[in-house]
């Protein structure tokens, strides 16, 4: 296999993950498909924006100074939410059924794909290398930022509770916060850079594997997430340098080794994919559920991205950081980006520039 081949398949694995959340992000956390529908008669089939209405949300029930659920405070006190980060949007938060991410454009992505973006652009200015320190550093100032570098009003439970640590005066790289949600998919969706690009620099699975951890743990330190991040390096490292092995073969392994599930039988048994995502697994963000989810939809739909992406988005629940890991896999086992689709995103051009600079062409 070239080298050329290499690096293509790692451009579309992230071209899909960006794809994957943009697609779903209209829909996010609906977590009944009759209201996907409701919402998108046919469902979501192409890029839309996101609708004023959200019939699951309880952002108004998510903590404005902390991780997790909790108060949202009425006075002028600061807060992690409106003042540190996510500047001039805490007034979204109060609102019942308030979209997550309000007012957000068609082919627009979510803030963690815009912080997979800022973890690419610190890879590609540090010689194709990752460090925590660096990451760390451009993380916090893109996050504080005074003029908002990105367009969403939610940040997930991780970002709230690290700025809340960060506030107190605990170092950056023991601001990683625990909740009830710290074991979820959205701790994944940066470790793709991380892998591909340490593992083209040497290809050295555990120590790979270590470095990915560091970077996990320093936002979502759960042992148990620490495992199944093991387990994503190992099928990303299997993926990218496969040269004859069926990619389903490779898939179900993790299936069976990670989670202890039969994702071939899985599709065999049951038609209809809400069957499995929202019937024997929990649409929502939990990794016990997501992680065997996205495995099973990587499996059944494993040389048509397109339509995996598009399953996704419908099934709801946590689709947006589901969909991000579910398109990096995808796009290792076909090596197909999906280029007209990609090409669609609100920051395609960008976004092109920072893919070629990591993963360099021959």
């Amino acid at each position: 296999m070239t080298n050329y081949r290499i690096s293509a398949r790692a451009t579309a694995a992230l071209q899909l993950s960006f794809i994957a959340d943009a697609l779903a992000m209209p829909v996010h956390w609906f977590y009944s498909p009759l209201d996907i529908y409701k919402a998108f008669p046919g469902g979501i089939k192409k890029f839309e924006a996101a609708p004023v209405f959200h019939p699951s949300s309880i952002m108004n029930l998510h903590s404005t100074n902390a991780g997790g659920r909790g108060a949202q405070l009425s006075s002028n006190a600061p807060q992690v939410v409106g003042d540190i980060i996510l500047k001039g949007k805490r007034k979204y938060w109060g609102i019942a059924n308030q979209h997550y991410h309000c007012g957000m454009a068609a082919g627009e992505n979510t803030l963690n794909l815009h912080c997979l973006r800022v973890l690419i652009r610190s890879i590609a200015n540090h010689g194709g290398r990752y460090s925590p320190s660096i990451f760390l550093r451009d993380y916090i100032q893109f996050m504080i930022a005074e003029t908002p570098q990105h367009p969403d009003t939610y940040a997930e439970s991780y970002h709230r509770g690290f700025f809340a640590n960060l506030a107190k005066g605990i170092p950056p790289e023991k601001c990683g916060a625990v909740t009830h949600d710290t074991a979820s998919v959205g701790g994944l969706v940066t470790i793709a850079p991380i892998a591909i690009a340490e593992l083209l620099h040497e290809r050295s699975l555990r120590r790979v594997q270590q470095l990915c951890r560091t970077h996990l743990f320093l936002t979502h330190p759960d042992e148990h997430l620490g495992r199944i991040c093991d387990s994503y390096v190992t099928l990303i490292d299997a993926l990218l340098f496969n040269e004859a092995e069926d990619s389903r073969v490779l898939i179900s392994a993790t299936a069976k080794q990670s989670a202890g599930i039969d994702v071939q039988l899985l599709a065999q048994k049951y038609q209809d994919d809400n069957q499995v995502v929202g019937g024997k697994f929990s649409r929502a963000c939990y990794i016990d559920d997501s992680w065997p989810s996205l495995l099973y939809l990587a499996w059944k739909y494993s040389d048509d991205p397109q339509q995996a992406l598009i399953a996704n988005a419908n099934l709801g629940g946590d689709n947006c950081h589901r969909g991000a890991v579910l398109g990096v896999i995808l796009g290792l086992a076909t090596g197909d980006g999906l280029s007209d689709w990609f090409a669609q995103l609100q920051h395609a051009a960008d976004i092109t520039t920072e893919l070629d600079v990591l993963v360099e062409r021959d």
